[in-house]
């Protein structure tokens, strides 16, 4: 795997955007130099330094869709959250909905949250829903190479066949935490058709370099859900565990 020096990832940076400042546009981060690996079997990438948790992977579970009834007393339950609404409306419901539906099997309940990949990823995308409070934290996030062929910030192609680099849509589960190639990061479950191989193509919460806290187009990833490494302790330590995300458009 090649590896560059954080000299050099800033000296990238650094080019990208002085050319993109020239021709008055919106600044362009370096991607990730790498690319997805091709997966052969379950493997995560981190070199056998796992943190513990359970590896067997769940069942995928498509969404139900309640009786309109239904889906309103439960949205009822949860009317306190986002209260400056500012997170996807629909979007949000269909992530309560499923939430509530399968509880059960998610065992840090105390946040769910959301990736909008139709917006460019030069806005904070990525929304965090603490469930007592109803308030909402909102990051920027990249997405894969393979998800945006010209590099413009809008996420068009979804994939979950390995080597694709793309980014994958549907509901997650966060699993546990290890220490790889990207440093501290967190393993993802898919429990849709649409990402069901999420851990065998090594899709993991992690920091980067290549993703800033600023309106500029993020670096694109593997197709990771990869944050600033500033984010990266803040977030995977609130969602580890057993959390809900989904990623939609």
């Amino acid at each position: 795997m090649m590896s560059f020096s954080p000299s050099k990832v800033l000296m990238a940076a650094a080019l990208t955007l002085t050319l993109s400042a020239c021709g008055n546009s919106i600044p362009v981060l370096p991607d990730d130099p790498n690319n997805e690996p091709a997966a052969t079997a379950p493997n995560d990438g981190n070199n056998g330094q796992d943190t513990g948790g359970n590896t067997e992977l769940p069942s995928v579970t498509e969404p139900e869709t309640p009786p309109l009834s239904e889906r309103e007393q439960i949205l009822k339950m949860y009317d306190h959250l986002d209260p400056t609404h500012i997170v996807p409306t629909k979007a949000l419901e269909d992530a309560v909905i499923y939430f509530h539906k399968n509880k059960a099997q998610f065992k840090n309940a105390s946040v769910i949250s959301l990736i909008d990949f139709s917006q460019k990823s030069t806005q904070k995308r990525w929304y965090f829903i603490n469930m007592s409070t109803g308030a909402v934290w909102n990051i920027h996030v990249a997405h894969g190479k393979g998800s945006d062929s010209d590099h413009d910030g809008y996420a068009e192609k979804f994939s979950n066949v390995s080597g694709s680099n793309a980014s994958s849509l549907g509901f997650y589960k966060t699993a546990e935490t290890y220490q790889g190639s990207n440093g501290y990061s967190l393993k993802l479950d898919g429990l849709s058709s649409t990402n069901s191989n999420a851990r065998s193509r090594a899709i993991v919460v992690h920091g980067a370099s290549y993703v800033q806290d600023s309106s500029v187009i993020q670096g694109r990833s593997w197709g990771c859900p990869a944050v600033s490494t500033a984010n990266r302790d803040k977030v995977i330590n609130m969602i580890k565990g057993g959390s809900l995300i989904y990623a939609f458009k």
